[in-house]
């Protein structure tokens, strides 16, 4: 199971971002003040590509395939969840009435 922490503030990640680009190895960083070296990496690609110095990478036909699958993964839990109500609403009307309801007992 992951650690919890709360997030990381930006003038944290921000500096160190500055001390991995001034030399230091975010695997050190990662020791000494606590956010793994994944996550520091993660916010070095992120500012070099807020800044210019790196290029966000393309989209590949596999991640266009992914948002694809996922709308219509979306499209289709809508249409199921309104199949459901349909066939809910369905079965109440079809089912025969329930002996209360014609008032054999005398409630009515």
């Amino acid at each position: 199971m992951a650690k919890t922490h709360p997030a990381y503030t930006s003038e944290f990640r921000r500096q160190i971002v500055e001390l991995v680009r001034a030399g230091r190895a975010p695997a050190d960083l990662a020791r000494e003040f606590e956010p793994s070296r994944q996550a520091i990496s993660h916010w070095v690609a992120r500012a070099d590509r807020e800044e210019g110095r790196r290029e966000a990478k393309p989209a590949t036909a596999e991640t266009v395939l992914v948002a694809a699958e996922r709308e219509e993964l979306v499209r289709l839990r809508r249409e199921v969840r309104q199949l459901r109500l349909e066939r809910d609403i369905l079965s109440k009307a079809a089912a025969p009435p329930r002996s209360a309801d014609l008032g054999l007992f005398g409630d009515g």
